[in-house]
């Protein structure tokens, strides 16, 4: 089986519209979330959310292109350009039957059909563009980076919920394992802190009121976490067979090792009681990674800020890792970019591989209550000195669908 290394990191999140800046925010505890700019959510019980602020899209395609499409597309091509510039790649028509480009989304463009359905609504059939169709649909932002560099792999979105971004990484992964490609470009991308986003996600109760502060809102494990804030941007890996990386001198940020995805059979939204289906998905991505559980330092969690939810991944690592679990660290890195949907699961790998390469360990911020339910060691408040040869990072969705991505220190 084929080694499959990362070569390439991009990210756009709320705490920064670049893996590097995000990271420097994230170490230091600076979270992105603030009240809501795009629209008027006066009316709304949740008027917070993790915009993305001072982003120019043209510094990544021209404005003209930029009007086809709706601004998740822009976040997912925005984080895949710049993975592929850190990356230092270079496609070729030779080459590029050997590229591909896995990148999905768990909504897609959700404002674009709210103004599509608006301007039907006002003024008829006629109204309705041309590109609401190709504006719109999530595989789009593969399709048009496909154009944009002549990639003719592989080209496809996964649509897995909150899971989304740990899928796309994990089965491009497996894709170059099987020699099917040689680089694949793969994540996930999302807006959602529309109307109907934070409307319907406020409806199920599911989001965080703490509108008067804002920055406090996202508190994972703390006792007094009332629900996750909802986030945009995107988070893309390139992923390379390792031989074919190690030729061209590329820099390797660290090893794919193991891929786990498997199903709660539980509920629409709650995840299974204990975590069984969460901690039943780390064991079979530790098993594909052949790593033992002792082997695992860190942990880069889930985390929404839910209750339940937040319970349940700490009863699933507890019952995965046995004793172990109070011996590793697990942190959420939502606290400061809270939940990005189906780009969590891509920004998420950015920051667990960038965890390996400078071996500190994110911290949790606005830890100040411990929930006596969730007793395992979260880094509190301020990033962490820490080893890590092994981290995981988790993703649970909507559905029960679960993944979980593997990711070792380089070793020749």
């Amino acid at each position: 089986m084929r080694r499959v290394v990362v070569t390439g990191l991009g990210l756009v999140a709320p705490n920064g519209n670049t893996a590097p800046k995000s990271w420097e925010n994230t170490i230091a505890g600076i979270s992105g979330i603030g009240p809501i700019e795009s629209f008027d959510a006066s009316g709304f019980p949740v008027r917070i959310a993790g915009e993305i602020s001072d982003f120019d899209v043209t510094d990544y395609i021209s404005a003209k292109d930029s009007k086809k499409m709706d601004p998740f597309i822009h976040y997912g091509l925005a984080a895949s350009i710049q993975a592929i510039d850190d990356s230092g790649v270079e496609i070729s028509e030779q080459n590029a039957h050997r590229f591909g480009t896995i990148i999905g989304s768990g909504i897609g463009g959700l404002p674009g059909i709210e103004k599509g359905y608006e301007s039907f609504l006002n003024g008829g059939a006629k109204k309705i563009s041309p590109f609401f169709v190709p504006r719109n649909i999530i595989n789009m932002v593969a399709g048009h980076l496909s154009i944009k560099y002549g990639i003719t792999g592989v080209n496809y979105a996964i649509v897995s919920a909150c899971s989304t971004g740990a899928h796309c990484i994990g089965q491009a992964a497996r894709t170059i394992e099987r020699g099917e490609q040689d680089v694949i470009i793969a994540g996930g991308a999302e807006f959602s802190t529309c109307p109907m986003g934070i409307g319907g996600f406020a409806s199920a109760k599911a989001l965080s009121t703490r509108n008067d502060d804002p920055e406090a809102a996202s508190r994972p494990w703390d006792a007094e976490r009332d629900g996750f804030v909802l986030s945009d941007g995107a988070g893309v890996l390139l992923l390379e067979e390792m031989d074919i990386a190690k030729k061209r001198g590329a820099k390797i940020y660290a090893e794919i090792t193991g891929f786990g995805m498997n199903s709660d059979a539980y509920h629409m939204t709650a995840p299974s009681p204990s975590g069984k289906g969460a901690a039943a998905c780390m064991k079979m991505a530790l098993e594909d990674a052949k790593v033992n559980k002792e082997e695992v330092q860190y942990i880069n969690a889930h985390g929404t800020s839910t209750p339940a939810g937040d319970k349940a991944e700490t009863d699933a690592v507890k019952a995965l890792f046995g004793d172990h679990s109070k011996k590793l660290a697990m942190s959420s890195t939502k606290s400061m970019v809270g939940h990005m949907l189906g780009a969590a699961g891509g920004a998420e790998a950015v920051f667990t591989v960038m965890a390996i390469r400078d071996q500190i360990a994110p911290p949790t911020i606005n830890y100040t209550t411990p929930d006596p339910d969730c007793d395992l060691d979260y880094v509190p408040n301020t990033a962490r000195d820490l080893k890590i040869d092994v981290g995981i990072t988790n993703s649970f969705g909507f559905g029960g669908t679960n993944g979980t991505l593997v990711f070792s220190r380089f070793k020749d």
